[in-house]
């Protein structure tokens, strides 16, 4: 890893996330009852809860507004969710206040322009692969999955790894299976 880079990992202890396009691919699916459905990828859940249970905190920052969202948050043990939310940066620094942060300790994984000021005003920005031109551009790390394919626990292990942790966490599960 370049150090520049593990110095940026190094700080953060809150992982802010997107929804559409970051945790989901993008896509959103109406049944004929207007009930929107998401798809989640399962590794980007462990991760959170492998990010959880080294004593980091995670928050969801979106522009749009569905109960699947506060359904998965809490699956995850996302406490601070913000739906609907039409200026990401003010939404941001909501956030930053309630979780007693400064920027260069929060990472922000986003995917498209709505996302640039958060993604501008944080200590690591990581932007996933199938992100607009503009998102990647304003990114620390571009992850190599796209949005809803792994790409949160890419972040995650990145910045665990940055901050030396990822080991403890792969032995304790390797120690599980003894």
């Amino acid at each position: 890893m370049l150090a520049v880079l593990q110095e940026l990992c190094a700080a953060i202890e809150l992982l802010v996330l997107d929804v559409d396009g970051v945790l989901t691919g993008g896509g959103i699916v109406y049944g004929d009852t207007g009930l929107e459905l998401k798809v989640f990828h399962v590794r980007d859940g462990t991760g959170l809860k492998i990010w959880n249970q080294a004593g980091k905190r995670s928050a969801i920052i979106t522009g749009r507004t569905s109960r699947v969202v506060d359904i998965r948050a809490g699956e995850l043990g996302i406490h601070q969710v913000i739906q609907g939310a039409d200026n990401k940066l003010a939404a941001y620094r909501q956030v930053l206040e309630s979780a007693g942060l400064s920027p260069r300790q929060v990472c922000f994984v986003g995917d498209d322009l709505p996302d640039l000021p958060p993604l501008r005003h944080c200590g690591l920005a990581v932007a996933v692969a199938d992100a607009c031109p503009e998102a990647r551009q304003a990114a620390h790390y571009v992850t190599r999955a796209g949005g809803g394919q792994g790409a949160v626990r890419e972040a995650i292990e990145l910045i665990l790894r940055g901050q030396g942790s990822w080991q403890k966490v792969v032995q304790r599960y390797r120690e599980e299976m003894l």
